[in-house]
């Protein structure tokens, strides 16, 4: 059985006509390559089609691909499994926006010897000395770069410190970069600006992180950071999310050594209180599931004191008393 190539060509009256296509031989398509002809060479008609899926250009009216694509756009090997698609791949990495230069600029290496193990002359040594001082200066030249390269590095130092996952940093740099697209970061700290960029990247993606937590790791008070964050939020009109006091349960959990089968317990309280019209409006989310263990502890018989409880969750000892009494007095629970 032999495959025929048609074409679907429109004729001038709107119908749509199947055209089958006659293949020329090599010296036509050659002839007919570099150029897309007007006068078909067959037939002598003056117009022509050009497939775009296949580049070749084909005569509508007698069907004689009078060229044909000669470079092949796709890779010279081939994978057969997705691994093999990826090492074979010569493509560079994606732009990474937690570096200065994006992760895109070269730099010229160390190295003093030649593909064949033989070393660098004298004078070439001195060349490649000055060629690679040259470019580190160059790459330092304004005080945007400068600016972006200390910044970079400290939220790289803070996300690495925190433990936080790559796409945080990456939320975090994008951030930054915005506030030095508005020419929002003179005359501030850098430090504080990329402490308050790796606070708003937390609160984008809901992860149980305090203010408290992130100035442990700098040299601000909490209360820089917070005034920071609200000038980035102010500026780049984010929408943040609310903080959701469950996402703290687990962290919580895990410190005070409590046993897992308690969350449930946990998240039930706390989801009566969100139900409950304006108990847990206006909260520290800390304070909220920190009350709510302390339910917890009491119903299911694992006794835990209100000062470890706070201590675990960075508040005061009366922010749980009165968050637990709020919660057991609106909800009407029964404490034996």
């Amino acid at each position: 059985m032999i495959d025929i190539p048609v074409a679907i060509v429109e004729d001038v009256d709107g119908s749509v006509l199947i055209v089958a296509l006659k293949i020329g031989n090599r010296r036509d398509s050659k002839r007919y390559s570099d150029s897309k002809p007007k006068v078909c060479p067959e037939c002598g008609a003056k117009t022509s089609i050009e497939i775009s899926k296949t580049g070749d250009t084909v005569c509508p009216k007698c069907g004689l691909v009078v060229s044909e694509r000669q470079i092949d756009p796709g890779a010279e090997w081939r994978a057969f499994t997705p691994y093999e698609q990826k090492t074979r791949s010569r493509t560079g990495g994606p732009m990474r926006y937690a570096y200065a230069d994006k992760g895109l600029s070269t730099m010229i290496g160390w190295g003093n010897k030649y593909s064949t193990n033989r070393n660098f002359s004298p004078e070439r040594r001195a060349e490649l000395a000055r060629m690679r001082k040259w470019q580190i200066r160059s790459r330092v030249h304004n005080s945007v770069y400068r600016n972006l390269s200390q910044a970079m590095s400290e939220i790289s130092r803070l996300g690495s410190q925190m433990g936080l996952k790559k796409g945080v940093k990456e939320l975090a740099a994008t951030l930054y970069r915005k506030l030095v697209v508005k020419k929002l970061v003179r005359s501030r700290s850098i430090d504080a600006l990329a402490a308050a960029a790796i606070y708003a990247a937390i609160r984008l993606r809901k992860l149980p992180r305090s203010l408290k937590e992130i100035s442990k790791h700098t040299h601000f008070d909490w209360k820089v950071i917070g005034r920071h964050y609200r000038l980035l939020v102010r500026k780049l009109h984010l929408r943040m999310p609310v903080p959701n006091p469950m996402n703290y349960v687990p962290k919580l959990l895990i410190k005070l050594d409590l046993p897992g089968e308690m969350q449930e317990d946990v998240l039930d309280v706390l989801q009566k209180a969100k139900n409950h019209n304006g108990l847990t409006t206006g909260r520290d989310p800390r304070g909220l599931a920190a009350g709510a263990i302390y339910i917890a502890s009491i119903l299911t018989e694992n006794r835990v004191t209100q000062r470890e409880i706070a201590f675990a969750a960075g508040v005061t000892e009366v922010t749980v008393r009165n968050r637990y009494k709020e919660i057991v007095r609106e909800l009407q629970i029964e404490l034996s």
